[in-house]
This record gives structure tokens, sequence and C-alpha cells, in this order.
């Protein structure tokens, strides 16, 4: 049985994938016998008030009281593996230097480009931006990125500064990538290829496909943000007035969409998970326009498992979830024309809509079930315990704690 610690650091924003799949992988923890604790801060209200804005700065470098909390978990629940996921600004690396001279194996997700840009979008001014990949993260500086000059100074130096120290390289025993394009990245910036696993999110099984041939709208689900590519959308249902389309999310630009959007397109708010199967399945197709290098979005296999085809645009590792012609159709990013074009393909040949939407199905229950992610993640675990049995650390322990217990458990078939 493992005993497994999560540690997350919740975003400003209410809403997100990545707060979904730490909850998942506790779920599903529990559900396979195991015990699961999460250590989190929030971020949420950081910004109402100028000393929770300096703490948070100052903390993304080094929080002394997140490293004396995790030093404590440690000791009293004494995890076999520590799964980190987003650690800025409140809990910072400082959580995995006590892992690790604690000897617990430590395992972290990247579900976004937080090791690659001081942004962890690679965006700037709303296009794809690289500057910074390599030890250059001074561009963050001097294109004020994130559009206010003192966040962009504390956001390029805390990258600059874990970078130089090696906090993420030398205190995290095995980085799991959500994709083969982004192990590609890491190992570009300098990551040792065989430090990194690819394994990615998982979805539930649905019992019942859907038949999307017989779907009333075009949708889209996401942050109403300007990297996820809303605008292309917008400007390709302008061009297509007798097709609906549906838009599922907040997020801050979401007056500045509705006020441009034309009548042929619903916004329908966040909705809950139950509310959001009914909206997938009630769908013809899912679109992903974004702009950015999307990791593994949770929509596209959440469609995919109800059986709907997937529009996306051709942007970094798309190809590995949407194979265009096969599970869905791929279009030019920002070429609002070219996803007209492909939405006219799937609305007008019902036998292609229900071909794609059957591939996915398949590649869903096939790559992304939860039982292919529990054994998946398991190895992963048992990975990193292997690593930190084999290091030398001399007298360091955690407690009288002389080596972790295997993690590998049974899985039934997905």
């Amino acid at each position: 049985m493992i005993k497994l610690l999560q540690v997350y650091n919740q975003y400003r924003s209410q809403f997100n994938g990545e707060e979904t799949v730490v909850l998942r992988i506790a779920e599903l923890v529990e559900k396979y016998g195991g015990e699961a604790q999460l250590l989190t801060r929030s971020s949420r209200g950081i910004e109402k008030s100028l000393a929770r804005k300096v703490h948070a700065a100052v903390s993304g470098f080094h929080s002394q009281s997140a490293y004396r909390e995790m030093v404590q978990v440690l000791r009293e629940y004494r995890p076999d593996v520590v799964h980190a996921h987003n650690l800025y600004p409140l809990l910072s690396p400082s959580v995995l230097v006590a892992c690790r001279r604690a000897r617990v194996p430590v395992v972290m997700t990247l579900h976004n480009h937080q090791l690659t840009c001081p942004r962890a979008d690679h965006l700037r001014g709303g296009q794809l931006c690289e500057r910074c990949v390599g030890g250059r993260e001074y561009h963050c500086v001097w294109n004020n990125c994130r559009g206010n000059l003192l966040e962009s100074v504390v956001y390029a130096a805390r990258s600059a500064v874990a970078r130089r120290l090696r906090l993420f390289h030398d205190n995290v025993d095995v980085v799991i990538a959500l994709s083969d394009f982004a192990k590609r990245r890491l190992v570009g910036a300098g990551f040792n290829g065989e430090q990194i696993a690819v394994l990615p999110n998982m979805t539930p099984s649905v019992d019942e496909p859907v038949d999307p041939s017989q779907g009333r709208y075009f949708a889209f689900a996401g942050r109403l943000s300007s990297e996820k590519g809303v605008e292309t959308l917008l400007d390709a249902a302008t061009t297509l007035p007798d097709y609906e389309v549906r838009i599922a999310g907040e997020g801050p630009l979401r007056d500045n969409f509705q006020a441009r959007a034309p009548q042929n397109v619903r916004f329908v708010g966040h909705l809950s998970p139950a509310e959001m199967t009914g909206f997938y399945r009630r769908a013809r197709c899912l679109i992903l326009p974004s702009r950015c290098f999307e990791m593994c979005p949770l929509v596209v296999i959440e469609a995919m498992s109800h059986g709907l085809p997937v529009i996306a645009s051709d942007l970094g590792g798309r190809e590995e979830l949407v194979r265009d012609g096969v599970s869905g159709l791929l279009f030019q990013p920002g070429e609002a024309g070219d996803l007209a074009r492909k939405m006219k393909c799937i609305e007008g040949d019902g036998e292609l809509c229900r071909r794609l939407g059957r591939a996915g199905r398949e590649m869903s229950q096939r790559e992304f079930s939860e039982g292919v992610f529990y054994r998946r993640l398991m190895t992963i675990y048992q990975q990193a315990s292997e690593i930190v049995r084999s290091r030398d650390f001399g007298s360091q322990h955690c407690g009288d704690r002389n080596q972790h217990a295997d993690v590998i458990e049974t899985a039934p078939n997905p």
C-alpha cells in the first residue's frame, strides 16, 4: 500500500485542469487501497493585499515556513513518495530540498512550462516566444512579459535562481512530462532525458459513447483568456452564421469576447463536472484553438472519451492527442478561415464525424484510462524510490526510516 503526499500551490484562478488532476490522483490512489494527503497553499486573494504580494514575491525564492511544514509532515506522515505539482509562489522549491534531505523520493508533474519560461506559457504579447530558454530569463524583464515590470523582474529572477542552483534538477528524482513534445523541450533546456517520464493525463471512463453526428453545436471549454485562441473561434463563427457555437468557462476576457461574439455564439459560463458531461454529449465536436504550447488538456481527452471528434490548432505536440484525419482535424494556429473549413467538414459529413469520434474514443480508452494511468504512475513512483535507494546519503534519513517500500500495485485492466 502506497502512502502518497501531494504538494500543490493553488493558482489565483478558481477553475483549472491542474487542480482537477491533483484531486483525481488522490482519489485513484485511495481507490486502489493507498493513502493520500495534500500539502497545499493558495494564491487566491494575493492581488488584494500589498503585504501578500510582497510575501509571495519573496517566498517564491525560498519559503522557510513551507520548508518547516514539509519537514514536519514528512516526519509525521512518513510518505513513500512526494508528488509535487505547482510550487509557486508560496511553497517554492524549498519543499523539494526538505524531501531530498529526508531521503523521500520526489516526482514532479510539469503541467506548464515554468522550467523553461518565467511566465510558464511561452507567450509574449499574445505570440509564442522562446527567448528565455537556455538561461536568458532577462528577456522577461526587457519585454515586461507580465505587463507589470516589478512582476516581470520577480518572475525572471526566481526562474534564474532555480536554474542556477539546480533546485529542480537536483531535488526532483523523476520529472513527469505530459507529452513527448514537452519532454523534448525539457531535454533541450538541459534536463537529463533519463530523469523524465512521459505520462499524459487521465480521464474517467464513459460507458456509452455518443453519436456526434447528431450533436447540435460546436463546443469550446476552457479559460477565457488570450492564449486559448477564443478570438480565432469567434472569427470562424462569424463566417458560419448557421453553425451554433457554445463556449463554456470563465476568465478575464469573458466580457471582451462576449462583446465581439456573433449571434450564433452562446456563452454558458462555468459548468460543474456533471454539467460538463451533458455539454460534451450534446455537442458535435470540440474545438481547441489555443495559440500556446498546451501540455495535455483535460477537455480534449474527456471529449474523446465521449466519442467526440476534436478540431485543434496544429501547434507543439498537439498531434500526439489529435491525429489529423484519424481522431480529429488540425488547423493552422490563428487561421480562422482554416478553422472554418474544418468545421464545415465535420458539419457536412456525418460519417466522417462518427469515424473520427470512434477513433478518438478508442485512443482515450487505450492511452488515457484510469487503469493505464495508475499502472504507469506506480511504475514512476517505483523508479523514484529506486533512485533514492541507490543514492549514497550517508547518515541522512527521515527519523529511523531506512528504505521505502515498493509501491507498484496491481491495477485492473483498463
